[in-house]
């Protein structure tokens, strides 16, 4: 996403308040907001869910609507993309050598 200018604070607030409700529903499991180092008004928001039925389901929601309300009006633009993880590799423990 990317934020009309001067908008940024108040866009990080309410996504955080978003993001407070919607880790209580079933099926998510961790949200990410992230901002572009070189951009600071653009955005991009990792949410994990357990399974693509229950990520669409709130995508159809009118809860969503109503929660990303005033994110729809503090932005610029945006893109959703769903992607699928394939590998996830982390780094070796400290004394594991």
């Amino acid at each position: 996403m990317r934020t009309r200018e001067g908008c940024e604070d108040r866009f990080e607030a309410e996504w955080l308040s978003a993001a407070e409700e919607i880790r209580t529903l079933d099926g998510c499991l961790h949200q990410d907001l992230i901002r572009d180092a070189d951009d600071p008004r653009s955005y991009l928001i990792i949410s994990d869910w357990a399974d693509r039925e229950r990520l669409d389901a709130f995508g159809r929601s009118e809860h969503r609507d109503r929660l990303l309300r005033m994110i729809r009006e503090l932005r610029e633009s945006a893109q959703r993309h769903t992607y699928q993880v394939l590998h996830s590799v982390g780094s070796e423990p400290e004394g594991a050598r």
